[in-house]
């Protein structure tokens, strides 16, 4: 059997990975004419093997929906960089938060389901995660892993460790309370943070 030559439509062509927000990244199968009230419609067959799910997308809706092509390796790198940051949690409720991580993770920009990685990451020597907590970081860490192991030609494993040695290239983790205690300590010792009289 002779191998289907590619078809190309939008910028979009099949055997092609793509980035689809809402479910990370899928490749494309083939491109199928259906008729849908009368009219011939082109949509683009998207196949995620993990999640064993197709989805057929309009090929005039692909810009509305979000779907992109895969990283450049540049991007991938600024993504391993941005995971090496100091994590930003702002201090409003877990509810507000959960949902903007939500949010991020579904966006299907990369750089910013690396900053949820970076912020909900937990080293051995931190304190528990909340069960709703662990599954946002695990959803992020699988979306960014996805990305990189198919730029990077490499196992979706590989690239789960690849992004925790840079998670663990970030500043000291699970310093933060002897951080505090050492930040109010004046350096004297006796942890009172008044400065000893001369």
């Amino acid at each position: 059997m002779a191998a289907k030559k590619p078809v190309q439509r939008q910028g979009f062509k099949t055997g092609e990975y793509v980035v689809y927000p809402a479910h990370g990244v899928g490749q494309i199968t083939d491109i199928e004419e259906q008729e849908i009230a009368g009219f011939a419609l082109e949509l683009f067959v998207i196949d995620f093997a993990k999640d064993k799910m197709t989805l057929r997308i309009p090929v005039p809706k692909v810009e509305s929906v979000g779907m992109r092509k895969i990283s450049e390796a540049d991007q991938i790198a600024k993504a391993l960089k941005t995971v090496q940051g100091r994590a930003r949690i702002k201090r409003t409720m877990w509810s507000r938060r959960a949902q903007e991580y939500d949010a991020k993770i579904n966006s299907g920009d990369l750089i910013q389901i690396a900053e949820v990685v970076r912020d909900l990451y937990r080293s051995e020597n931190q304190p528990e995660q909340s069960y709703s907590e662990r599954q946002l970081y695990e959803a992020a860490l699988e979306r960014m892993a996805r990305e990189v192991s198919v730029v990077n030609k490499i196992s979706e494993t590989e690239a789960v460790n690849l992004i925790e040695e840079n998670l663990a290239k970030g500043p000291r983790r699970g310093a933060k309370a002897d951080d505090a205690a050492a930040d109010s300590d004046d350096g004297d010792g006796d942890g009172d943070g008044e400065e000893a009289a001369a």
